[in-house]
């Protein structure tokens, strides 16, 4: 029997996440179409993808350093708001959310739910700023929200089948970044550059920093939490240099059951697409005779003062998480620009967080503006400090 492609719109196509997931649809091109492209501001590349996946729609920030003309058979839609646009149509099947940050692939993400659209969820601070506000959104509406994270794959496909009454813990897995044996004062002045040299993931840069500080491994056990309606201190972080394991679930019998795959994000973003089908085509396998190891550590909190930071606040609740991810934001984008050293950039979201007081989180409305509050406090304060 035929099955009609998925008809999927991509928030973020010019992205990492955005391209690997175009890759998938250029490997299986039967059993997806792509109906919907944005991006911020990469035009040339957008207009290629446009052209050769004969998108509809689209919709761009900045066309003023397009080298090519939009095309005539894209309807380009305006910008902010043909995300939302997009993300609502009521002929998509899945919507793919890989915007950068905390606050662009809000409303959009919303939208997606509030109609009943299927979100494949790549921007974990969605759900770390409103976890709670989403996941009910999704409940009244019918919706689901599958992970994109590799992480959040893993454990997903390990709890497919399983009891969620069974499940003693889960273990999210992180390689440690490019600073795992480097001595807390070289980190502190670790510039950019060094920063970005990840060992093992190719990602873009907000998300390789955030994985140089742990920040995103703290994001992501709050996204497990709402993901999986697991308390926090059932939900652990150990690190994995050889990014092999990508997560595991414990039992209530003594038992783990791990995810194993090659550090590709093109494999759960696949899973998460054609989920509940498995499509053939790896994209790249596992050659288990040449592991030679593999290990796994404690996080240090002393050196990694941002996981705990993260951890915190998802146990606080309300506003602090979303806080968190706005001075995040944007001590991030300050020292990707080389104005500041890591620590210094560290420094900027703990400060943030101290100054910052914790409110119930009642709408999203009130997500957003804790997110800007963040942002805002990390602005002022380096500002003042320069």
């Amino acid at each position: 029997m035929t099955t009609a492609p998925k008809r999927i719109v991509i928030l973020g196509a010019t992205g990492s996440i955005g391209t690997q997931t175009l890759d998938v649809v250029r490997t299986h091109p039967d059993h997806f179409e792509v109906v919907g492209l944005t991006c911020n501001a990469s035009a040339d590349l957008l207009i290629d993808q446009i052209n050769e996946f004969n998108v509809p729609a689209a919709c761009l920030s900045d066309m003023s350093r397009a080298t090519a003309e939009w095309p005539a058979i894209c309807e380009r839609l305006p910008y902010p708001e043909g995300l939302e646009q997009l993300a609502a149509r009521d002929d998509v099947d899945i919507v793919v959310v890989a915007t950068i940050g905390g606050d662009v692939g809000f409303r959009p993400t919303e939208a997606a739910l509030r109609a009943g659209n299927t979100v494949a969820l790549a921007s974990k601070e969605l759900l770390v700023m409103g976890g709670r506000l989403f996941r009910d959104l999704a409940d009244s509406t019918g919706a689901q929200i599958l992970p994109i994270d590799s992480e959040h794959s893993a454990l997903w496909q390990c709890l497919v089948g399983e009891d969620p009454g069974s499940v003693r813990r889960l273990i999210l897995t992180a390689s440690g970044g490019p600073f795992r044996e480097t001595d807390a004062a070289a980190i502190r002045d670790a510039t950019a550059e060094e920063a970005l040299k990840h060992p093992n993931w190719v990602m873009g840069p907000k998300i390789t920093t955030d994985s140089a500080s742990l920040m995103n491994k703290g994001f992501e056990v709050i996204e497990a939490h709402w993901l999986f309606d697991l308390p926090y201190d059932r939900i652990e972080v150990i690190i994995h240099p050889e990014s092999v394991v990508h997560s595991m679930v414990e039992f209530h019998d003594g038992s783990l059951k791990a995810q194993l795959g090659t550090p590709d994000m093109r494999h759960p973003i696949q899973y998460a697409l054609a989920y509940p089908e498995r499509l053939d085509a790896a994209h790249s396998s596992l050659a288990l005779d040449e592991l030679q190891q593999l290990r796994f550590e404690t996080p240090d909190l002393e050196r990694f003062p941002l996981l705990r930071a993260a951890m915190d606040a998802g146990r606080a609740g309300g506003t602090a998480p979303a806080t968190l991810c706005g001075a995040d934001d944007a001590a991030v984008e300050i020292f990707l620009r080389g104005d500041l050293r890591f620590g210094e950039m560290v420094d900027a979201v703990l400060d943030a967080m101290a100054a910052t007081p914790m409110r119930p989180l009642d709408s999203l409305d009130t997500a957003l503006d804790a997110h800007r509050e963040g942002v805002e406090h990390v602005r002022r304060s380096l500002t003042a400090a320069s």
